[in-house]
């Protein structure tokens, strides 16, 4: 059985009002078997395209490759736009040593209303994924049922739009019956298409796609990702 920790605390800068929510980076990553195109970071991957499509929304001539600048690029990055990464998952363990989601076991979560109640200037939670089973939502979903809360739809349209109610003080304990502070802030949060190419086949599905490509037939899944992850990360 291998013990999958997240190599990573979360990266939130003292501005932050958007947090990028995923689950865990590949297993190299905890093991420090990183290739030369990996960047030590959080959605380093070479295999990855979070970075990629951040890079031609921002147009930042982002390096990918494993270099201490590559991460100080993605941190400078995230401190200026007030946007902070803090991924669900803290560990989990697989029978299988691979990156798929379906594959965790024994899951642990971080206390995410922890950090949501450090950073009282985030409103927003970008998941990297929506809620199939063992994706961002998926888990934060059932995180929230500890605490009584649970995610009210906005929009059911992919990518799909909820948002919770949280008080601002720390006195929400879990399995409240009843909550004495009714300062609330609402928080929304959005299920962005995965961005893994494990998602591609889902995203060639979705009607927009097909006829976005049918209009421009170079039109591809990475494009099609760009075009939504836009649309929040400019909000």
């Amino acid at each position: 059985m291998f013990f999958h920790q997240h190599p990573y605390k979360p990266f939130i800068p003292k501005n932050a009002t958007k947090l990028i929510v995923g689950t865990l980076p590949p297993p190299r990553f905890t093991t420090g078997d990183l290739k030369p195109d990996d960047v030590n970071f959080c959605y380093g991957s070479r295999d990855g395209q979070l970075w990629k499509i951040l890079d031609q929304i921002f147009s930042l001539n982002l390096t990918f490759e494993n270099t201490e600048s590559a991460i100080q690029e993605r941190k400078n990055f995230l401190i200026k736009h007030n946007i902070g990464i803090c991924d669900i998952v803290e560990s989990a363990e697989r029978d299988k040593i691979d990156a798929s989601d379906l594959g965790m076991q024994n899951v642990k979560l971080r206390d995410m209303i922890w950090y949501l109640q450090e950073y009282p200037k985030v409103d927003t939670l970008l998941f990297t994924g929506g809620n199939s089973k063992n994706g961002p939502e998926y888990f934060f979903r059932r995180y929230l049922k500890d605490y009584n809360l649970k995610l009210q739809v906005v929009s059911d349209n992919v990518p799909r739009i909820h948002e919770f109610r949280l008080p601002t003080k720390s006195n929400l304990s879990h399995r409240a019956e009843s909550r004495c502070d009714t300062s609330l802030r609402t928080i929304k949060t959005i299920s962005l298409t995965a961005p893994s190419g494990a998602a591609n086949r889902a995203v060639g599905s979705m009607d927009l796609y097909k006829q976005l490509k049918t209009q421009n037939p170079d039109f591809n899944t990475f494009d099609f990702r760009v075009m939504q992850y836009r649309a929040f990360f400019l909000d």
